[in-house]
């Protein structure tokens, strides 16, 4: 299971996103940040956030994620651990494991795995 932030911060309403992964890039590795991420285009590896982790519709990521929200268009393999929430939106594939204590799937998605709405707090 992915590593676990004990310093999270309070649930984001919305900010501007600080960071771009975009359509025909491909990252392999692991990503940490803080503020919002956006990825359009290829990821495969970990990513770490006590902040939001958007995967925009196009983009295909392999990975175990850790983050406080996130926000799912795109496809995504893995596991997921979001402090928060999790939101998948049309047309969004999503393979994998999901732990949250807020979980929202619109029609239409595809959901492959399994999910766990627990409450993150210690």
């Amino acid at each position: 299971m992915a590593k676990r932030f004990d310093d999270l911060s309070t649930p984001v309403v919305q900010t501007e996103i600080s960071g771009i992964i975009d359509q025909g890039c491909e990252f392999e590795g692991k990503l940490c940040f803080r503020g919002s991420v956006r990825i359009g285009g290829v990821f495969r590896g970990e990513i770490y956030t006590p902040d939001v982790l958007v995967i925009s519709e196009g983009a295909r990521v392999n990975a175990e994620i850790d983050a406080g929200v996130v926000i799912i268009s795109g496809e995504v393999t893995g596991t997921v651990l979001a402090k928060h929430r999790v939101e998948i939106h049309k047309p969004a594939i999503f393979r994998g494991n999901i732990v949250t204590p807020s979980l929202s799937v619109d029609e239409g998605v595809i959901f492959e795995g399994s999910s766990k709405m627990l409450s993150m707090e210690n």
